[in-house]
């Protein structure tokens, strides 16, 4: 539409100037029809018409450029419109759009070239814009999905960073657990460096507020074997305890009249009893206590556990048999004599709850079994052995499996293990047993015997002997001689040996295991096997 009106504009223009030449020269051109023209003026006359001729086709002009401008300006709005449905982003674009249509605007006043290059420029700049704002869509898009997958990674790394904290939590209470004893004996250092200041001192009070953390909890029972200053320790209300246990089924044996002793059954694991204790104590609801301490309550509070999981019951029995009797007619000849006997049997069976057991009994809830459960982790067994024990040596493993026997009666579980289908005399095949439960007697460390001869014999012939003067450690192999005659006839476990006195842990004394104490050198020790631990 503007190269017609252009071209039309132009036509009239070189129509104007024929005319006026032709005015000049005194002849009309003839353009198919005829045109008709005033008569010739004066050549002044002429001048001035052709004057305001050209003034007029230059009034043509500019306003063909001002229509130029509109339709360029329409131009501009259609394509700033399109920009802006394409992409609510173009508005930026469109305000560039808009100066680029002012721009058009003072290039269409000087030349209509200006104007197409104004619009060309506003175009270019729309796609350009629109070409923009996709991509940032895309970036935005790309960026989302890299932040999504971030916190997805972020939060992978949370729950790993979680689990591993909750590891690093247990291993620091367990390292900070076997280190109880160090802590305790060196508290005037750890205070020492607490005045002196520094990082070790920082170390320190972060040591002694996650220590003192663990004393409130369930897990303050593995302090307890340290005197807090009364006498008491859990090693002295164990043995207290166990004490009373013996002397209830001495009470049992001794004020019962029979002929023969059968035992059977065992008492509970006093690790088990003492994690029931500590559970039931530190969450009573109407009253709490730590267990990291002992006193006058809660040695009551642990007896009455002790005796709620241990049941000690008996009966006797009357039987009548018949008895072969061997004896010598006077002509060398062995004669047997059938001698009908009446005899009472005296049965006593100790039976215990499990751990488990006491939680129903007691109504646990899911949270104090799961402590319940923490406290009896197989890991904790040094934990355990230090406790009740005392001890913290490899050697003392032996010790720890023989204590955690004590008060088994009737000796089936070592006697069977060992291959006998009935009873016999069992101290040995205790002593093997427990050799057997540490690794020793596949190691070659202690032998796998039955009889009390042929296991000292077998330190002997190794050069790992000493005899009945000697001060024993814990683990090591006692022989007894109860008759005086040179031969060993009963075997146990030193626990332990102080002051002068030895402490043992052995089966088949009266037919269950039991703690028994000597003095050094006492007429009774044969003498003692020293393993190769």
């Amino acid at each position: 539409m503007a190269d017609f009106k252009e071209k039309r504009a132009a036509k009239a223009a070189e129509k104007q100037k024929a005319q006026a030449a032709a005015e000049r020269n005194g002849s009309q051109p003839h353009h198919g029809a005829a045109s008709r023209s005033p008569a010739p003026d004066n050549p002044a006359n002429a001048g001035e018409k052709a004057k305001s001729r050209f003034i007029k086709t230059r009034q043509q002009g500019k306003q063909t450029i001002k229509i130029t401008a509109r339709n360029a300006e329409k131009t501009v709005k259609s394509t700033a419109q399109g920009a802006v449905k394409t992409k609510e982003a173009a508005r930026a674009a469109a305000q560039g759009t808009v100066k680029s249509k002012d721009a058009a605007r003072a290039a269409a006043k000087g030349t209509v070239k200006t104007a197409e290059k104004g619009i060309k420029t506003a175009q270019t700049t729309s796609k350009a814009a629109i070409k923009t704002t996709e991509q940032t869509a895309k970036a935005a898009k790309a960026a989302a999905k890299t932040s999504v997958k971030t916190a997805q990674k972020a939060a992978q790394a949370t729950k790993a960073t979680a689990k591993a904290t909750a590891y690093a939590v247990k291993v620091a209470v367990k390292a900070t657990l076997a280190a109880i004893k160090a802590i305790i004996a060196g508290t005037k250092a750890l205070i020492a460096a607490i005045m002196a200041g520094g990082w070790i001192a920082v170390a320190v009070i972060l040591i002694i507020c996650l220590i003192g953390l663990l004393v409130g909890s369930v897990f303050g029972i593995f302090f307890s074997g340290e005197d807090s200053g009364n006498g008491m320790t859990m090693q002295t209300v164990v043995r207290e305890i166990n004490a009373d246990y013996d002397s209830r089924l001495d009470e049992i044996i001794g004020g019962t009249s029979h002929d023969v002793l059968e035992m059977s059954g065992s008492r509970a694991v006093w690790k088990e009893v003492l994690a029931v204790y500590s559970v039931k104590t530190t969450t009573d609801p109407d009253n709490p206590q730590e267990v990291a301490t002992m006193d006058d309550n809660k040695k009551q509070l642990l007896k009455d556990i002790f005796w709620e999981m241990n049941e000690i019951s008996f009966r006797t029995e009357s039987k009548t048999e018949t008895q072969i009797t061997e004896s010598d007619d006077g002509h060398g000849n062995i004669v047997e004599t059938g001698t009908t006997v009446t005899q009472t049997y005296l049965y006593i069976t100790v039976s215990h709850k499990t751990a488990g057991e006491m939680a129903d009994k007691y109504g646990f809830n899911e949270e104090q079994r799961q402590q319940l459960s923490e406290l009896l982790a197989e890991e904790n067994n040094s934990l355990w052995s230090a406790v009740l024990y005392g001890i913290t040596i490899g050697d003392g493993e032996i010790v720890t499996v023989a204590l955690s026997q004590v008060g088994n009666a009737g000796g089936e579980p070592y006697w069977s293990w060992y291959g006998f289908d009935g009873r016999v005399e069992w101290c040995a095949c205790f002593v093997s047993w427990c050799a057997d439960q540490c690794g020793y007697i596949d190691s070659g460390v202690i032998p796998k015997f039955a009889g009390c001869v042929n296991g000292s014999q077998w330190f002997k012939d190794r050069g790992q002997w000493q005899d009945g003067s000697f001060t024993p450690e814990a683990g090591q192999i006692i022989f007894f001689d109860w008759e005086g005659d040179g031969e060993t006839d009963h075997v146990g476990i030193v626990e332990r040996c102080e002051n002068g006195i030895v402490y043992t842990v052995e089966g088949n004394s009266g037919d269950a295991c039991r703690q028994r104490s000597y003095p050094v050198g006492s007429s009774s020790i044969y003498g003692y096997g020293i393993p190769a631990y």
